[in-house]
């Protein structure tokens, strides 16, 4: 995932006062591995991005970036 993408779900945990922790807790992930995903360590882990994206109720949609 890209840095827009994290700094999202960071902002959208913080909007519902959740931890790393909780996060990793809701979505069956070992908390280490949020905070991989988190920092961008890692993130070519597509099934455990959609379970952060399903529990925090985000939708991510691909739009065609306009002719620069």
């Amino acid at each position: 995932m890209n840095e827009d993408v994290r700094a999202f779900v960071k902002q959208v945990m913080l909007e519902q006062d959740m931890s790393q922790g909780e996060l990793a807790r809701r979505t069956g992930l070992a908390r280490p591995a949020v905070t991989r995903l988190l920092n961008g360590t890692v993130g070519k882990i597509p099934e455990n991005w959609q379970r952060i994206l399903d529990e925090l109720g985000i939708e991510i949609i691909a739009v065609k970036k306009s002719d620069r």
